[in-house]
């Protein structure tokens, strides 16, 4: 496979628009029951006020990021460090950002600034990741 090289400063994104399925499908994978994800007068008592997704699904769009755009595809995680900042609703759109701040000449290691921001500009999630890039190059399609 001819990868495009990575180079510091690259930027790339998706967006997606979170529904209350992702949240059952996230359950279904998880086992997370926690009912501020899904019980409506559980989750106004606490302190979010309201339904919020499961922090994985928050996360997940960086997965996307990452695997599909920058660095790409063949691409996992070694490492991640995020912060969650706010919450996430049914209904919010999420934009995934990542940034590469380091790459390495001896491995395909790359270093990013990730972060995930809501259509209203509220930044949810901030934080680094460490990937590694495989050569699907020897995979047959």
């Amino acid at each position: 496979m001819n990868r495009t090289r990575v180079v510091v400063g690259q930027t790339a994104q998706l967006s997606r628009n979170i529904t209350e399925r992702d949240i059952e499908l996230f359950t279904e994978i998880s086992g997370d029951r926690n009912p501020i994800h899904y019980d409506l007068k559980s989750a106004q008592a606490s302190r979010f006020g309201g339904i919020v997704v499961q922090g994985g699904v928050t996360s997940a769009i960086l997965n996307a990021v990452v695997a599909e755009k920058l660095p790409g595809p063949g691409t996992v995680f070694l490492n991640v460090n995020w912060d969650f900042k706010a919450p996430v609703r049914p209904g919010d759109v999420i934009t995934g950002h990542v940034e590469v701040t380091e790459t390495r000449e001896d491995k395909p290691i790359t270093k990013l600034r990730t972060w995930v921001v809501r259509d209203d500009g509220t930044v949810v999630l901030d934080g680094t990741a460490v990937c590694y890039t495989m050569d699907l190059g020897a995979i047959d399609d």
